[in-house]
């Protein structure tokens, strides 16, 4: 019988807490990718840009959750499978989410991002598409003189009456 026994991973810790990646159960979280992601964050910082140019009409004396770790918790929870809110009410106590958001207590509940979500209007999809852009751009080691946009104009035909047969180009 095969004994595997795998050294333990090492990632970088945060405010004293380390991080390691092992195969001996415990409190464990099930997302370890969060983790990955959250390197990647740091390496391209996207949220902490978004962070800078989002604007916050919150009154800085009453901010719990800061800008930035609204951003990381929404956008992980996303890239993580969490398109639902509701989930952030347990996440929102995982040691691991809170590491990957630099924080030491509990993220914002589901109420508290539906609220940030909600107060999002085109200025702030505005910037997160600059962002985003600049980015994207800025990879390049010169600008590229032109980018193509190739949209498929593809027609399909539905015949006969099939669900959601309306869903087609003409």
């Amino acid at each position: 019988m095969t004994d595997c026994n795998a050294l333990p991973i090492e990632f970088p810790g945060f405010n004293g807490r380390k991080i390691q990646a092992d195969f001996c159960g415990g409190d464990v979280s099930s997302d370890g990718g969060l983790l990955v992601l959250r390197q990647a964050d740091r390496w391209i910082g996207l949220t902490k840009r978004l962070g800078q140019v989002l604007p916050d009409p919150r009154d800085p004396e009453r901010i719990t959750h800061s800008l930035e770790t609204f951003l990381k918790q929404r956008i992980y929870g996303l890239a993580l499978g969490y398109e639902d809110l509701n989930d952030h009410d347990t996440l929102r106590h995982d040691p691991l989410w809170q590491t990957a958001a630099e924080r030491e207590e509990a993220l914002s509940s589901s109420a508290t991002l539906c609220r940030w979500e909600n107060r999002a209007d085109r200025q702030a999809a505005w910037l997160m598409h600059q962002v985003l852009f600049e980015q994207f751009v800025g990879r390049f080691e010169t600008p590229p003189e032109a980018l193509v946009l190739d949209f498929d104009p593809t027609d399909d035909r539905v015949h006969g009456a099939q669900a959601k047969a309306f869903y087609h180009g003409s």
